[in-house]
């Protein structure tokens, strides 16, 4: 049974319990609520004077940084002091799009010839970011040699130039585009200023202080925290690579210090929930710790603990192939990615595997992974592609994905339409229980969450059979359900140590003492991986599932009826896949009910 916190008293993390046969067991449980956010005295500001704390406060009031620096002498032209060599690394199939002519975005081209690149024009989301976050540099440096790049990355800089010659409003001027661009010109000066045009060089700088100037004014102003770090790194490395920048470092470090104590959790894990979060959050500490470096700077204190603090959440979501897992919008990004992104961040950890805030378990046995999503979704304020997905769970064995969710909302707009993007977002489109057809949390537009599931508990445990062997043993309830239907949901997955066996029972139980009268409609769904084939038994009470690596496994059930339905599957690259369901449905009591089912490896 899931053990709910004290709160009263303070919780041991890890607690001997005996069980009904006398064994004692470790085991880890509690409540969780909607995620809390890091106190802000856990990342204090770099240590400074007096002098420089009254610098950086008539910073912030508005005195420029050069009358602050060197009040008798003349503003220094724009230029930058150093060289960025960026550890990240590019998509080099996009770079190579571009330069054929086109820009690739999750697998839709778009020739450059045909963007519309004012802030005015509408772009779909996936391509405003590519556009006006300028990230398309990254993809162009990784395909060839600087001295063949420049040409491409001037002729789309000139006309991002033109249509855009001063700070204004649109999708242009959003704080985290603005981020991304000014930190995006930064790091990849060499490839923007070393093209012949000096008339084109000269405006590129004036561009580059200009946009500084503008965040410095506005990046309180971002849409959510992620934004606002986007931002923040941005203003910090404008005040490292250009003249007269002290008071404007000063100034970004506070607020970035500011802003990291909001976005994270206790557990490392972004506020959102987002694996994409996740990754975004890295590379931008990771590419304003190369700006550091390149001034002969070491970054702060806080850089560095939060990239500590944000790798283990990410590798948590890894399955065994190395990939990431469909959770909150995001599609299954390559283990070629992931491990590069924590390659650069320089950071060596393992993966976490009880997280409480972060809100999901990881569970590694053999050759499989589970991961069971057990806490919570992200409140509205940090949600930018809110799922359902309460008590939702993804199951691999080696490099095969057998139970998975959807994912892919945060691509809508690519390859995956944007008339989809609420349905890729709703319950349904994970691998949990949905009763009446209805969300456990209310999915709104803009990727926003409404109301439902408010509290989550969970247990963990090691279990210990009479015949040998062990398992892990995880359970977690919600009440997304009881406003609507009186009924509380509590799933319990069970894993053996070796992998190949995951028992599931789902519960459905009164939320209060007067059960309402009358019947329900369930379904238990069970999104299947890519290349699986399904042979649905005569009885519907079980199916036997054939992998690509000719390995065979058994899903059996006890209650309803098991039928199987089209889904669909979302990769890293933004490519739907055309895939199929299994699907436990029926009707049950308002009373309540309980389904149990088995996935085993036959051979």
């Amino acid at each position: 049974m899931a053990i709910p916190l004290d709160n009263k008293a303070e919780e041991p993390l890890v607690e001997q319990r005996p069980d009904a046969a006398g064994a004692v067991r470790p085991a880890v449980g509690g409540l969780i609520e909607p995620t809390r956010a890091l106190a802000v005295t856990d990342f204090d500001a770099p240590e400074t004077t007096v002098g420089e704390r009254l610098m950086r406060l008539a910073y912030r009031c508005g005195i420029p940084g050069s009358t602050l620096v060197a009040p008798f002498r003349k503003p220094a032209r724009p230029r930058l002091l150093a060289t960025v060599e960026s550890p990240l690394t590019g998509d080099r199939v996009a770079g190579m799009g571009l330069r054929a002519g086109h820009f690739l975005v999750h697998g839709v081209k778009m020739p450059i010839a045909q963007v519309d690149f004012s802030p005015a024009a509408k772009l779909t989301p996936p391509f405003e970011r590519v556009v006006h976050g300028f990230t398309w540099l990254r993809d162009l440096e990784a395909c060839n040699q600087r001295p063949q790049c420049a040409q491409t990355a001037d002729r789309v800089l000139a006309a991002w130039l033109e249509s855009n010659a001063q700070p204004g409003k649109g999708a242009a001027w959003n704080v985290g585009h603005a981020g991304h661009r000014l930190l995006a010109w930064l790091a990849h000066a060499p490839l923007i200023l070393s093209g012949q045009d000096k008339a084109l060089r000269a405006r590129v700088l004036t561009a580059i202080e200009d946009t500084a100037r503008w965040l410095d004014r506005n990046v309180g102003r971002a849409d959510d925290r992620l934004d606002e770090l986007a931002g923040w790194s941005a203003v910090t490395a404008a005040g490292l690579l250009l003249p007269d920048g002290k008071p404007r470092r000063l100034f970004g470090e506070a607020g970035l210090v500011r802003v990291l104590g909001d976005l994270v959790g206790n557990d490392g894990g972004v506020l959102s929930r987002s694996p994409l979060a996740q990754m975004e959050a890295i590379a931008l500490l990771v590419e304003l710790s190369a700006c550091y470096r390149a001034t002969r700077r070491d970054p702060p204190q806080a850089i560095d603990g939060m990239l500590q603090m944000l790798v283990p959440p990410l590798l948590g979501l890894t399955h065994a192939d190395g990939g990431l897992g469909n959770w909150q919008g995001a599609g299954a990004v390559p283990a070629e990615r992931i491990a590069a992104l924590v390659a650069a961040s320089g950071v060596r950890t393992r993966p976490l595997r009880d997280a409480r805030q972060w809100g999901y378990q990881r569970v590694s046995a053999g050759r499989s992974v589970l991961h069971f999503d057990a806490a919570p979704p992200p409140l509205a304020r940090h949600a930018r592609h809110g799922c359902a997905s309460t008590l939702a769970f993804e199951f691999s064995h080696g490099d095969h994905r057998l139970i998975v969710n959807c994912g892919g909302a945060a691509f809508a707009g690519g390859l995956v339409p944007v008339r989809i993007e609420q349905g890729l977002r709703a319950t349904a489109a994970h691998s949990t229980l949905v009763l009446g057809d209805a969300n456990s949390t209310a999915v709104l537009i803009n990727g926003k969450l409404g109301a439902g599931v408010g509290e989550v508990e969970v247990d963990r445990r090691m279990v210990t059979f009479d015949k040998g062997g062990s398992a892990t043993r995880l359970e977690a309830s919600h009440d997304g359900y009881a406003g609507r239907f009186g009924l509380i949901h509590r799933r319990i997955l069970l894993l053996r140590d070796d992998g190949t066996e995951l028992r599931g029972e789902d519960l459905l139980l009164p939320s209060g003492r007067k059960g309402k009268r009358g019947k329900i409609a369930f379904a238990i769904r069970f999104h299947l991986g890519q290349g699986i084939d399904i042979s649905l038994a005569e009885n519907k009470r079980g199916a036997s599932l054939a992998l690509p690596d000719g390995s065979f496994w058994q899903f059996v059930t006890g209650e309803g009826t098991l039928e199987v339905d089209e889904s669909i599957w979302v990769d890293g690259e933004g490519r739907p896949h055309p895939t199929q369901q299994l699907v436990l449905q029926g009707l049950l009591s308002r009373g309540g009910g309980n389904f149990s089912w088995l996935l085993k490896k036959m051979r």
